[in-house]
């Protein structure tokens, strides 16, 4: 039984956790006005991995050959393609409009729980999840349907960070076979690793060839920005990949360790209200009124799936 003092930084654990994550897409936009998504999306990994370097290398396991091959599967959805998603739908709108979609996750997961896990959604729980896609709707409705503009939200940007969501959902779900087995801690650290290791060959290897296919491109691709990027974008790259991804993953399952799943999972719900909240006070991002009425109701739905104590929660979430 923990103490209470235990239990009180259990919960502080995962509170912090919540509020860094809700800083991501703050410092993303601060590094994606001066370089692509993909090296915006792989310098926060290789910050990432300076940070869960040290476990992967002190707190080694043994993977069976189906276990490294779901490992890479898992990493696949969960990084290079959720992270790639996610920010190019940030690139076409805005940090608010994205951290408000991201609070519809814990409605997927407990809906996930009921198709895969064999759980039942009680009448509260489905009008939880009929108000949360009504809120979703709301949003990506009050986007703008055409080109992005800067500052505005679009319906393209919208839908590829809800697309980022389900891919996060199956990270989640393949994922949660080897968390029984091996230390969630572990494995998280593997699967950064592995992930910066496909981000490298997805966003380096075009540019390394390009020599070879240069005759057979129409334009010559960029190199990796490095001398023109400012002190803030470096400070911003930083921050998202050894605070927001390496040091939220670590408070997160510590915290989950010390205090129950069902009630930690509403601390999830920091993230798009402080998101959508430095997107308007910082960026001076505008939020209409169906864009407040919906988050309004996917935060609501998402309280109150995570204050119930009989639905699944995730061991460990990768933001």
């Amino acid at each position: 039984m923990p103490s209470r003092r235990v239990t009180y930084m259990g919960y502080g654990a995962c509170a912090l956790a919540g509020c860094l994550w809700g800083t991501g897409f703050y410092f993303g936009r601060l590094a994606l006005n001066e370089m692509s998504v993909e090296y915006m999306v792989l310098y926060r990994f290789l910050f990432a991995s300076l940070g869960v370097l040290p476990i992967a290398l002190t707190q080694r396991v043994r993977l069976t050959r189906s276990e490294v091959g779901i490992l890479l599967t898992s990493t696949a959805f969960g990084i290079p393609v959720q992270f790639l998603l996610q920010f190019h739908g940030l690139a076409l709108t805005t940090v608010s409009h994205a951290s408000l979609m991201v609070g519809s996750m814990p409605v997927l997961l407990a809906v996930a729980a009921a198709m895969f896990a064999g759980e039942r959604l009680d009448w509260l729980g489905w009008a939880a999840l009929t108000g949360s896609t009504i809120g979703v709707a709301l949003i990506v409705l009050g986007g703008s349907r055409g080109p992005a503009a800067r500052g505005e939200p679009t319906l393209a940007g919208d839908l590829l960070v809800v697309a980022s969501l389900v891919t996060a959902l199956a990270w989640i779900l393949l994922n949660k076979k080897l968390m029984l087995t091996h230390s969630p801690t572990v494995v998280t650290s593997y699967s950064i690793l592995s992930g910066t290791l496909m981000l490298a060959a997805i966003t380096l290897g075009p540019w390394m060839l390009n020599p070879l296919l240069g005759r057979f491109m129409s334009q010559t691709l960029e190199p990796p920005p490095v001398v023109g990027v400012s002190h803030t974008a470096w400070i911003a790259l930083a921050i998202s990949g050894l605070l927001c991804t390496a040091t939220t993953t670590q408070l997160w399952n510590w915290g989950i360790h010390h205090v129950p799943a069902s009630r930690a999972g509403v601390f999830l719900n920091i993230e798009p209200a402080l998101g959508s909240l430095l997107g308007v006070r910082l960026l001076g991002e505008h939020l209409g009124p169906f864009a407040w009425l919906g988050g309004g109701m996917i935060l609501t739905a998402a309280v109150i799936l995570t204050t119930r104590g009989n639905q699944a929660e995730p061991e460990i979430i990768l933001e």
